[in-house]
């Protein structure tokens, strides 16, 4: 592990706008960028990843100024996701999901809570994990007087070892009534275990976690008032903003794959020996498949902002969110996930075509942004996504809120 252990981020102003977040982002990639082959191929927990994001303030990205945070927006907190995404795909998926995990008080609690969760995130510098995938049998949650009791397992828990406090959800024993709570990973029985060993996102520390009689209190129960939930069309928002933020991961890591090549081939492509040039730089066929790949994604990047614009104001004014404006942007979310999908894939397949045989040198690492890319593609399928498109289209019928939509 060569992160560097430079401090001087923790002196430095914070950033006060849109691009001078993303110019940190941009600097803390740089430093990402120069070992992630490396970092990838020794497939160790990010500690050292984990704690450059704590430094440098992106952790702390979306919390309340007053306590230390950024006070951005999603619109940003995206954009740096994608910056992040570019150099090393693992750590820009540990940061996007943490953004989603932070602002859950507020998707789903009550606003003496998520003003007081908020606070407490900021000031501490929390990296949040969550252990809430629906594929899995639902964690069992007890009612124990003043506390929550949760048990059961889940195969996948993005943020592992490296979190600080980590999102638990389940089923109210007896009752059909789910509960998101709070809690220090380092709780008593929790049980997070090491046994991610994927071909991609090596580095995301998503393996299983184990819950046994995990305790948390009833005031963290989010949006309960005396035991009752008081429920919100806001609190369906969680899905698409989740989906926005694997699409702004497979973008980012599009981008760093082009990027990556670019370099490779200005310095180390070969010409072709029986090609129409000797200077790789004037072959038509390289300069076609690099204005090829690079108009996919100028046109996804187009894409992808809108629905981060639409997004944000539903954000700006929640409480005005209805089911059919839900829906409309859920839909636009989708179309963004299957576009994204079909083009990082692409991108990170045929940059192979403009840098050559040479290129699929393990040392060199350009297979890791294929990889890191199929591995998360596969989360759910995007089949489904073209489906509710086309019913939308055709019939004009919104999806539901579900897990995936």
């Amino acid at each position: 592990m060569t992160i560097t252990t430079d401090r001087s981020w923790e002196t430095a102003s914070r950033p006060d706008t849109p691009e001078g977040w993303v110019r940190r982002a941009e600097e803390v990639a740089a430093v990402l960028a120069s070992d992630a082959v490396q970092r990838d191929q020794a497939n160790e927990a990010p500690f050292a990843e984990v704690a450059l994001l704590k430094r440098s303030g992106l952790v702390t990205l979306l919390g309340p100024p007053e306590h230390g945070g950024g006070g951005a927006d999603w619109v940003t907190a995206y954009r740096v996701t994608r910056e992040i995404a570019k150099a090393d795909g693992s750590i820009g998926q540990l940061l996007g999901y943490h953004y989603l995990w932070n602002w859950l008080p507020r998707f789903w609690g009550t606003r003496e809570q998520w003003e007081r969760l908020e606070a407490e995130a900021a000031r501490e510098q929390w990296l949040f994990g969550g252990a809430v995938n629906p594929r899995d049998d639902d964690l069992v949650v007890r009612d124990a007087g003043d506390h929550l009791v949760f048990n059961g397992r889940k195969s996948f828990s993005t943020g592992g070892r490296v979190t600080d406090v980590i999102v638990l959800e389940g089923v109210l024993e007896g009752t059909e009534d789910h509960v998101f709570a709070i809690v220090p990973s380092d709780s008593p029985g929790v049980v997070r275990n090491s046994d991610w060993d994927n071909i991609g996102q090596r580095l995301s520390e998503s393996g299983s976690v184990e819950l046994h009689d995990v305790r948390a209190e009833w005031k963290n129960a989010l949006g309960y008032v005396d035991k009752k939930f008081q429920p919100r069309v806001y609190n369906t928002l969680t899905t698409p903003a989740i989906q926005l933020v694997f699409v702004n991961l497979y973008l980012g890591i599009a981008q760093g794959a082009l990027q990556t090549a670019v370099a490779y081939t200005r310095t180390k492509t070969r010409a072709w020996l029986h090609g129409v040039t000797d200077d790789p730089l004037d072959d038509p066929y390289i300069l076609a498949t690099y204005g090829d790949l690079a108009s996919e994604l100028y046109a996804l990047e187009a894409l992808v902002d809108k629905a981060g614009e639409e997004i944000q104001r539903v954000h700006d004014d929640p409480d005005a969110l209805t089911e059919r404006r839900r829906g409309e942007v859920a839909v636009l979310i989708a179309a963004a996930k299957i576009r994204s999908t079909r083009v990082a894939l692409d991108v990170t397949s045929r940059i192979f075509e403009v840098t050559g045989a040479r290129s699929t040198a393990s040392a060199l690492g350009l297979d890791r942004f294929w990889r890191n890319v199929r591995t998360h593609t596969l989360h759910d399928p995007v089949a489904y996504k073209l489906r509710e498109l086309g019913v939308y289209v055709l019939r004009d019928e919104i999806p539901q809120p579900t897990w995936y939509s």
